[in-house]
């Protein structure tokens, strides 16, 4: 089936926030710290009440004394309560970017100049701008006994070996970057007053949850609040959590008895959205001769920003968890240590944890295969956890859930992606390329991925007595095809027209109950309770066929204009007729359903890239990109593997081009699209995806699993693999991302004038 939700998309009918006006509508504008970390002393605000148009300006206490930080939605743990962030600053600011007032106006221009003539006087403080200053200095909040919020270690297996008995040990320190991620849309909100009620528009991704929220941070009643998620310009995982001003806009809806809209701009996204990624890992792996592996040891240090923010510390956790991958190592201890600092809040974004730890543990497979001189995949293939195994478990765990590998065939995925890539002749490859003056390279990352977190979705089918079979779901739409997933689905078991199939969701007055979009958990969760409700609903509609028909249900066929029995298509009753027969009888032809699970899914696969490296800048330029991936089952191939390329153009942007750097003042000196380096098209290769269906989960049943990350977290050390193959780059190369043209120059030996010296260190396979 073809994507439904595009040709509104394409006509330009779709309505995103910013295309959303209501009567009496006026404009919010926030007003940010300017200073990293500072004493609030002052906040004036006559000025800025005395623009024209303007209608108020609020600083925390003008809020409510009873009001609350905003909650964690995931990973909670007691020590992080004491670094929840509250709507508007109190007492002091820990980021620039952090909202100290807001200002509303009747239109965003008059707003935005009112904003400028807030005056704020601080009080600055020395602003901690790393995880070693942080380390060094008092708490950033008096509640907490030092900067660590967080402290977790995870072990499986004896004692590791240490020096002496260890015939192979190889340590290294390895970093990723700090970056977010852009979608299209930035974030807004319309808030619209009625009486009693209070309506938003702009939430997305977990609407439930955030109904809850402001419900209780509002002190209303959940009945007379409702959400709603109109078209979405990209999720990501930064969109969709409840920030402060999630808070700020409904509130001064009620309080002002006018809708009130806001919209984020470029700026305040790069400020204010929630980062990713930035983390440091200290790693030992001992191994044998053969590169057997035979222990992994981590410290994990993750800068988390100044706040905890709604997803706890699910990022860290998920790389902790994680880090293992698809390889039985007899014996692990990771340690993670979660420091808070001067910088904007961390969260999810695409892959969160998963494209650090991959980064992580596939460049060190590498490594440990250039210390030995061996082929990489051979390392790799003598240390897959193998067929049998299954299910697998490292011992390790987050998000509440033992991490317990269901399925998987990864030694299958390892020769798929060889014969993809056409590993036997890359040498070849690359002496053709050497006499033209370039380094040829071609690496490798394995993945294994979670998805379809639980407990549960829920979902409702109803037929009416048109004809039509409405779909309600606890899922959000975020570009992943929901509706077309939850379509096919229905189809399978209900052979209605497409057209005839409309699905709701995104609306709390529509669809009470549900748990959103993340974690990959779209169709596993929300797909499984379609295809369940749907079973459900189909043998109701051919009981009442039969007792229409005057027929045996076994014998009644379902097509896409009715019900028959077998063999006489004369005998045909349409759905509508049987739609008001069912319900004449106090019988309606609907159904709620759900599916519930506590064990998450674990698609796997692997990525390949081959490139040419100039050895003269240290620039490199795509000869081919393959991934190989194992969804279970998929519902739609087409939706996979748009996933799937989709996500290698976040990952190639991780891993080459974004970087949120920020000064000793702790300013962000990337805050812009001029500055904050995107992926363009000629960025992007053709990705080659071959889609397998070897290992279905046991956990579901449609044994389907999750697509919407793999291509991202594979995408860094693939590509870092592969130059590291190309200028023949001892172990400790390449471990620090963002992979900039400057940090190839670094490791490129030079050329003879001929340009045809092998500087293969693979010759030992």
């Amino acid at each position: 089936m073809r994507r439904l939700e595009d040709p509104p998309l394409l006509r330009g009918e779709s309505r995103f926030v910013a295309d959303l006006n209501a009567p009496g509508q006026v404009e919010a504008v926030v007003v940010r710290s300017v200073h990293a970390h500072a004493r609030l002393q002052k906040i004036e605000t006559a000025e800025a009440e005395k623009v024209p148009g303007v209608i108020g300006v609020w600083t925390s206490a003008d809020l409510p004394k009873d009001l609350g930080p905003v909650p964690v939605r995931l990973s909670p743990a007691p020590t992080l309560l004491a670094a929840l962030q509250y709507p508007l600053a109190r007492q002091v600011v820990r980021y620039v970017g952090e909202p100290v007032a807001v200002v509303v106006a009747e239109n965003r221009y008059r707003a935005e100049d009112a904003a400028a003539k807030v005056m704020v006087s601080y009080e600055p403080l020395r602003p901690l701008m790393s995880v070693g200053e942080s380390l060094d200095a008092g708490p950033l909040f008096s509640a907490l006994s030092s900067n660590v919020v967080y402290h977790r270690q995870q072990r499986k297996g004896g004692p590791l070996p240490d020096a002496a008995t260890s015939r192979r040990r190889l340590s290294l320190t390895f970093r990723v970057q700090r970056h977010t991620a852009v979608p299209l849309e930035t974030r807004g909100l319309l808030a619209v007053p009625e009486g009693e009620r209070l309506t938003v528009y702009g939430a997305t991704k977990v609407v439930h949850f955030n109904h809850r929220v402001l419900a209780e941070m509002l002190h209303m009643d959940p009945a007379h609040l409702r959400l709603v998620e109109v078209a979405v310009g990209g999720g990501f995982g930064v969109r969709g959590e409840f920030y402060p001003e999630d808070y700020l806009i409904p509130y001064l809806a009620r309080l002002l008895g006018r809708p009130v809209r806001w919209v984020e701009d470029r700026l305040e996204h790069f400020h204010a959205t929630n980062h990713s990624r930035e983390q440091q890992h200290e790693v030992t792996v001992t191994y044998d001769d053969e590169g057997r592996l035979w222990s992994l040891e981590d410290d994990i240090w993750v800068d988390n920003g100044a706040y905890v923010r709604t997803h706890g510390v699910t990022v860290p956790e998920l790389t902790q968890a994680m880090l293992p991958g698809p390889y039985a190592w007899p014996a692990l201890d990771t340690r993670l240590h979660v420091v808070l600092t001067n910088k904007t809040p961390i969260g999810t974004y695409r892959g969160p944890g998963r494209f650090e730890g991959t980064f992580v543990r596939e460049r060190l497979i590498d490594a440990v295969a250039a210390s030995l001189h061996l082929d990489p995949l051979v390392v790799r293939q003598r240390n897959l956890i193998p067929p049998h195994a299954f299910p697998y478990s490292h011992g390790t765990s987050a998000l509440g859930e033992e991490v317990v590998f269901d399925s998987g065939r990864y030694e299958a995925a390892l020769t798929r992606i060889a014969q993809l890539m056409q590993q036997d002749t890359i040498d070849e490859r690359k002496r053709v390329a050497r006499a033209r003056g370039r380094l040829r390279g071609l690496g490798f990352a394995f993945f294994v991925e979670k998805s379809g977190l639980g407990p549960f979705e829920e979902v409702r089918l109803v037929l009416d007595e048109e004809g039509m079979l409405t779909v309600y779901s606890g899922l959000a739409a975020l570009g992943q095809g929901t509706v077309t997933t939850l379509v096919t689905l229905v189809q399978q078991q209900v052979p209605l027209p497409a057209e005839r199939i409309r699905v709701i969701y995104g609306d709390t007055d529509l669809v009470p109950i549900g748990y959103g979009s993340f974690a990959s958990r779209g169709t596993v969760m929300g797909g499984n309770a379609a295809y369940v409700a749907a079973r459900v609903l189909r043998q109701r509609i051919l009981d009442e066929a039969a007792a229409f028909l005057e027929a045996s249900a076994d014998d009644v066929v379902l097509d896409a204009g009715g019900a028959h029995v077998a063999g006489a298509t004369h005998s045909l009753v349409n759905y509508q007729v049987l739609a008001r027969y069912a319900r004449a009888n106090g019988r309606p032809l609907e159904t709620r359903e759900q599916f519930r699970s506590h064990a998450m899914t674990y698609p796997y696969g692997v990525h390949g890239v081959e490139l040419d490296v100039d050895p003269e800048t240290g620039a490199w330029e795509w000869v081919r990109y393959g991934l190989v991936y194992d969804v279970g089952r998929a519902v739609n191939r087409e939706l996979v593997c748009d996933q799937l390329i989709g996500g290698v153009a976040q990952g190639i942007g991780g891993a080459a081009f974004e970087e949120l750097a920020y000064d000793a003042d702790g300013q962000l000196v990337t805050a812009s699209l001029v500055d904050y380096a995107l992926p363009g098209a000629p960025d992007v290769p053709d990705v080659e995806v071959i889609l397998t269906e070897e290992a279905p989960s046991s956990r579901n049943p449609l044994g389907i699993k999750g697509a919407g990350e793999g291509g991202v977290v594979g995408a860094a050390p693939a590509i870092a693999n592969a130059l590291a193959d190309a200028v023949g780059a001892p172990p400790e190369a390449f471990t620090h991302l963002p992979l900039t043209a400057a940090e190839v120059r670094r490791w490129i030996r030079p050329l003879p004038q001929d340009g045809v010296q092998d500087l293969s260190t693979a010759d030992e396979k």
